[in-house]
């Protein structure tokens, strides 16, 4: 039995280790205690509250990127030093149920990108995908009843992952849950995933954008969100190569 016991263990290993490497393929870019790596941009449109003087109120608390109106109706952005080209971004989110915000992909300083949405607020969706400083155009296949326990799937949609009277179950309200989403090529493919689920797979038809930019976070402006929060961690990247 011994040859068929190390076989076991040799077999234990090498599943072990082939897991250990494709989750070795996302890096941290948060280190979970300062914002090293990123810097508030207020050269977006949800800045001229202030006058594009200040991009809103960013800070790291227990682990988190915390955003929020700085003054009333003053949002903006959260951005990455590193500009990215294809890649596939993950997080894990617990924001307010109001604030408008969004993971924007390929963003420049003024906050051009391609947005997977995070609008986390009564009519709002996430993980939906938008054209922000683009066109506004936009793509969804379901949006929030009112409440972050009930959705509404739109018309003509027949393929949503998630039964309606499901989603409380499959999202959890107050909790972490984790949002990914990927872009590659130019016009690009954006896919989006909640909680591992796959939400959207939607491809541009024609080249409006670089093909790199920054990963950014947003707080919009409009409205007194000062006292609501958006909260973000674990924030990880991995780059994809030609064909991937």
């Amino acid at each position: 039995m011994l040859p068929l016991v190390v076989a076991s263990l040799a077999a234990v290993a090498v599943i072990s280790t082939g897991a250990q490497s494709a989750k070795d393929e996302f890096v941290a870019i948060f280190n979970g205690r300062t914002l090293e790596g990123w810097h508030i941009s207020a050269k977006t449109g949800h800045s001229r509250a202030s006058n594009n003087q200040s991009g809103g109120r960013w800070v790291v608390e227990d682990g988190a990127i915390i955003g929020s109106q700085d003054i009333v109706g003053n949002g903006g952005i959260v951005i990455t030093d590193k500009a990215y080209g294809d890649f596939e971004v993950a997080l894990e989110m617990n924001n307010d149920f109001g604030p408008d915000s969004g993971l924007f992909l390929r963003s420049t300083e003024d906050g051009k990108a391609y947005q997977a949405m995070i609008d986390y607020h009564g009519r709002g969706n996430v993980m939906g995908i938008y054209g922000e400083g683009l066109g506004g155009f936009g793509a969804s296949t379901y949006n929030f009843d009112g409440s972050p326990e009930r959705i509404r799937v739109k018309s003509g949609v027949t393929d949503f992952p998630v039964l309606a009277d499901s989603w409380r179950h499959f999202w959890r309200h107050g909790q972490w849950n984790e949002l990914r989403a990927r872009i590659v090529g130019n016009p690009p493919t954006i896919t989006t995933w909640i909680n591992g689920v796959q939400i959207m797979e939607w491809t541009d038809k024609e080249k409006r954008h670089p093909d790199t930019g920054g990963i950014a976070l947003q707080v919009h402006g409009g409205g007194d969100l000062t006292k609501q929060y958006v909260r973000y961690r674990n924030v990880r990247v991995k780059e994809l190569g030609a064909g991937k």
